[in-house]
């Protein structure tokens, strides 16, 4: 790891330095610190098969910070509920909000000792606002709505993000069980921001994950876009709806964006 004197030694203790993570790949790749020798080693296989995993990566992370600008600043969204939040790095989310919103409040859901490790770097906030942090699993939603609650007003509405961490659940319809428990417990107005790796666009990306999944690290199912589509079922899909995340609303003086393995949208509670 790049730096682990931020790590405490009893959390240390709790991390398996001997398996790929990848939360800590994808700190690497993008450009983080909080990572180790085996993860570089994985991600630097992974990424000598499909070398646009880094674009993906900071795609991903680009969609993120558009949808959150779309939900301060036009759908009026003000609380935030950001499940599967991995390590900390740019634009985390309290931090795009706030900028927009000081009064933001957020709540982090992650179940992994490293990420724990590192909650405080998390847990800033503008006076105005809050930040919180849950240890508990994608697996629990009674218990990850039950905890926001002591920091988030469930009574308003709530944007749920569920951003590259639906396919660490490989059962297609647990995982949908699980994002319809999640807006169940959110009243109407709130909202849903979902991205995952995505099949039917690049065969070397697709081979790089089957290589991965392969390799005894906790897998992570690249889903077709209909699956990913089917996340939002019930929800009223805002426009462009479910597309290549660069293709989301993209920078229009920029030049237009050519699509990647990762497919999102943003949806609201009727």
């Amino acid at each position: 790891m790049s730096d682990h004197a931020t790590v405490p030694a009893s959390a240390q203790q709790q991390i398996d330095t001997s398996v790929p993570h990848s939360a800590r790949i994808w700190n690497y790749w993008l450009g983080g610190k909080d990572h180790y020798p085996v993860d570089e080693q994985a991600g630097d296989a992974y990424s000598a098969v499909f070398p646009g995993i880094v674009t993906v990566a900071r795609s991903s992370r680009a969609f993120l910070g558009r949808t959150i600008s779309y939900l301060v600043g036009e759908a009026g969204i003000r609380q935030f509920l950001d499940v599967g939040t991995g390590l900390p790095t740019e634009d985390n989310t309290h931090e795009v909000a706030q900028r927009l919103a000081p009064e933001a409040r957020i709540v982090y859901v992650d179940h992994d000792p490293l990420v724990l490790a590192h909650a405080r770097a998390l847990l800033t906030s503008t006076p105005e606002g809050a930040t919180a942090y849950i240890d508990a699993d994608l697996a629990d939603p009674d218990r990850i709505l039950s905890t926001a609650a002591q920091t988030l007003d469930l009574s308003r509405p709530t944007a749920l993000i569920l951003s590259n961490i639906l396919g660490h659940i490989t059962d297609h319809d647990q995982a949908r069980t699980v994002v319809t428990r999640l807006m169940d417990g959110l009243p109407s107005g709130s909202h849903l921001v979902v991205n995952d790796g995505s099949r039917g666009v690049d065969a070397d990306y697709e081979q790089a994950q089957d290589s991965y999944n392969d390799s005894g690290a906790i897998p992570y199912l690249l889903r077709t876009v209909d699956q990913i589509t089917a996340f939002f079922d019930g929800l009223e899909l805002l426009d462009p709806g479910v597309v290549s995340v660069p293709l989301w609303r993209p920078d229009t003086t920029a030049p237009t964006p050519r699509p990647i393995g990762e497919h999102g949208g943003l949806a609201r509670k009727p």
